[in-house]
């Protein structure tokens, strides 16, 4: 009789090399991160320095404004992240009164020298987060720009335009 242990192969099928490289080459990715995290601001130089190569690729090749447009856009997008406070007081007293306008009850209490407490500024994207998403980020955007596929025809100063309007707003929005 068979049981379902004999059905599986002992050696672990076609798959487990393959396996056993992935698993050693994420092992050696994670050692490399981890050497690296103390150095903040090598880290940071190294980033803007592939911020630079990316983009002195893109004004010699003169193309794959798209991905440029794509890429500003998310390294926006990860900044203020990075800028917002993970817990902001403002929007839960927001939605707390907006609950108690739509009938719940009101939870509120009387204020306490516990609330008053100095709290730290928790960030809603940590600074190593904001960095390796970055430069993750901005290594996919350099790969992009040797396909021809990425390379999509657009007026790039209408981009150009519309990013800085959306950072205008986006920045007067977060400073308020």
């Amino acid at each position: 009789m068979m049981n379902a242990s004999d059905s599986e192969p002992t050696s672990g099928g076609p798959l487990k090399p393959v396996m056993d490289q992935y698993y050693k080459t994420m092992r050696q990715y994670q050692i490399l991160l981890d050497r690296v995290t103390p150095f903040v601001l090598y880290r940071w130089l190294g980033g803007a320095g592939l911020v630079c190569l990316f983009l002195l690729r893109i004004v010699i090749a003169q193309g794959w404004y798209i991905v440029c447009y794509a890429h500003a856009i998310y390294l926006l997008n990860l900044f203020l992240a990075f800028l917002q406070p993970r817990f902001d007081p403002s929007l839960q007293e927001d939605l707390l009164a907006d609950e108690i306008e739509g009938g719940g009850e009101d939870t509120g209490s009387l204020p306490s020298a516990r609330d008053d407490d100095f709290r730290p500024f928790v960030r809603r994207l940590p600074e190593w987060q904001f960095w390796l998403s970055s430069t993750r980020a901005t290594l996919v955007a350099i790969f992009c720009t040797f396909s021809s596929a990425f390379d999509v025809p657009v007026y790039w100063p209408i981009l150009v335009m519309y990013f800085f309007v959306l950072f205008v707003l986006t920045m007067r929005r977060q400073i308020q």
